[in-house]
């Protein structure tokens, strides 16, 4: 399972590659108004659907008996959605006076603003044995990033309750009666809901293609890309600290899941929110440009670090097993 899902995740990069040479070559197929409609297809339809699609496949009761842990989960909430976006806000004050483009340095801040996912993080943690510790809330997100949106607060609330609070609670109560039939055939929902998301990508990126006044400045996207590698190493390595410390009350399996989670940020959920959020704005797609960075330079970097960090967490686990007193 772990190798398949693997595999989805490396064709789901290809398919971002795709998208985005697909809009290239022919934007007129996706922009708003042409043959695909995205103004209604991708705008409501795609994303209900991928709510529905986590609202089927959520367990609601592996969350329930995850949610004991609340001291990891209060760490992991203030580090992602109040620690990460203010850092990475200070930060953007040095770097506004540099060449590096305006809304590029905007997508930065969606990206500090987004939760962690409930794909790569948990399948990391996973992989190292640590404890699932998510809990998302899309309320707070779209609070912070509402008010640099053009959109009135109150329309992106009303297309937020009906294109993912609705289709989330009706796909929760559609996996009540269906439980025994998914658990059994376990229908792709991974593959599903990336290919909704890669239908989201190709649309927005039509957007930017078919305006001839947006330019994606490559000196500028190596630097996003530079800073983007820098801020999740940093951000790692201050997560495992302070979960290290004498006092933090984290158990080695506690920083695996501290290091991943509140520093992994959610592309399903972060573009479709961004839609809602920047919808009808020009730059969206340059906006969505280093969330789709920080996507694959996450996965590449927990990749790199999972045998590292497995050693770490058993060699501290067997270490606590010898000082244990024998009865």
């Amino acid at each position: 399972m772990r190798l398949l899902e693997r595999m989805r995740k490396e064709w789901f990069l290809i398919g971002i590659v795709l998208a985005i040479a697909g809009a290239k070559l022919e934007p007129s197929i996706g922009v708003n108004g042409g043959p695909l409609k995205p103004e209604i297809t991708v705008s409501y339809i795609a994303v209900a659907t991928i709510f529905f699609n986590s609202g089927l496949s959520l367990n609601t009761e592996e969350l329930t008996s995850a949610l004991v842990h609340i001291k990891l989960h209060l760490f992991i909430q203030i580090f992602t959605l109040a620690f990460f976006p203010a850092a990475v806000w200070l930060f953007l004050q040095l770097l506004s006076i540099t060449p590096i483009n305006e809304w590029l340095l905007k997508g930065l801040q969606t990206v500090g603003c987004m939760p962690p996912p409930v794909s790569s993080a948990v399948i990391l943690t996973k992989a190292v044995g640590g404890n699932e510790g998510i809990v998302v809330t899309p309320l707070l997100l779209l609070l912070f990033l509402g008010s640099s949106s053009s959109v009135p607060f109150t329309s992106i609330f009303s297309q937020l309750f009906m294109t993912v609070v609705v289709p989330l609670i009706i796909g929760q109560i559609v996996r009540r009666y269906i439980k025994d039939w998914l658990e059994r055939k376990q229908p792709p929902f991974g593959a599903v809901s990336s290919s909704v998301l890669l239908m989201i990508i190709y649309t927005t990126f039509c957007d930017t293609f078919s305006n001839p006044s947006i330019d994606l400045d490559k000196f500028s996207l190596l630097l996003v890309l530079f800073i983007i590698c820098s801020i999740q190493l940093s951000f790692m390595l201050l997560t495992f600290i302070f979960s290290t410390r004498n006092n933090s009350g984290f158990t080695p399996a506690d920083t695996v899941a501290v290091m991943f989670c509140s520093t992994h940020k959610s592309l399903t959920l972060g573009i479709p929110m961004l839609k809602i959020v920047f919808a009808g704005h020009e730059y969206l797609s340059l906006i969505s440009v280093p969330l789709l960075i920080y996507h694959p330079v996450q996965i590449l970097l927990g990749s790199v670090l999972v045998p590292t960090i497995k050693s770490w967490m058993v060699s501290r686990q067997k270490g606590v097993k010898l000082m244990r007193p024998t009865v």
